[in-house]
């Protein structure tokens, strides 16, 4: 089976549409030159963005990310949330040309199938079909362990009661999509609707359904113990990693 694009047309609301092209203004303008191309991802770039509850999720695609400076492009951000409160956070995520098209089940699979370009030349395009298949999954798993370290650092780590709330619906989410990916071969759709992943993962997943149940409760209401949450994250992560290594291990098995 091979994966077909989660956002097909771009349909963003008129509340975003200056805010949009704003970002992509002043993107433009204070990286002239090192900018490919810019894209979306999430409700906005679907069109069923809630006005004062959704975020934004832009990636850029350059040659080369160093030459992105990190705090430019956050003064950028806090500008653009003062002048456009309709959006409750912003977040960026950069890579370069060369990480699209050498690693396709990783950073291919995320701008050819998560993402839609808003500005520049698609380089989605010029990654190859996806294939679901146990290498694709484990492939697009690679950096799962590391991205759950460093989450579980954060929220141990935390103080603000804000944060804790954006680390562990964060944190929740990661884990969903972590096992989500796990049974992408009976649903031969990536899903980015929570819910949709939450049914496919008690459908085809054989960890504990008031596991997955208690992620996707911390995943709309944040307001849970800290320590509680980890407990719950650290024995979801054990299974999902049990999974992954069998996967691995018959995958080897038969060559």
């Amino acid at each position: 089976m091979i994966l077909e694009k989660v956002i097909n047309t771009i349909e963003i609301q008129s509340e975003y549409k200056d805010f949009v092209d704003k970002y992509i203004d002043n993107i433009r303008i204070e990286f002239k030159g090192k900018i490919h191309s810019i894209y979306m991802c999430g409700s906005i770039p679907k069109g069923t963005a809630i006005p004062f509850k959704s975020d934004a999720d832009f990636t850029i695609v350059c040659v080369n990310p160093k030459d992105i400076d990190y705090e430019r492009l956050s003064n950028i951000k806090d500008r653009l949330l003062e002048e456009y409160p309709v959006v409750t956070k912003i977040d960026t995520i950069i890579c370069s040309i060369d990480d699209v098209l050498s690693k396709p089940n990783e950073w291919g699979f995320w701008v050819k199938i998560i993402c839609v370009c808003v500005y520049g030349l698609d380089v989605g395009e010029k990654v190859p079909p996806i294939i679901i298949s146990p290498k694709f999954i484990l492939d697009l798993n690679t950096e799962t362990k590391e991205e759950v370290k460093r989450i579980h650092r954060l929220l141990s780590n935390a103080s603000d009661n804000a944060m804790k709330a954006r680390y562990i619906k964060g944190y929740a989410k990661r884990l969903i999509r972590a096992l989500y990916s796990l049974v992408l071969e009976h649903t031969g759709v990536w899903q980015d609707d929570i819910i949709k992943m939450k049914n496919a993962i008690l459908n085809y997943c054989e960890i504990d359904s008031a596991l997955v149940d208690y992620l996707y409760a911390c995943y709309l209401d944040r307001n849970v113990l800290v320590e509680e949450f980890l407990g719950i994250a650290d024995e979801v992560y054990s299974y999902f990693e049990s999974a992954l290594n069998a996967m691995s291990a018959s995958r080897t098995s038969f060559g």
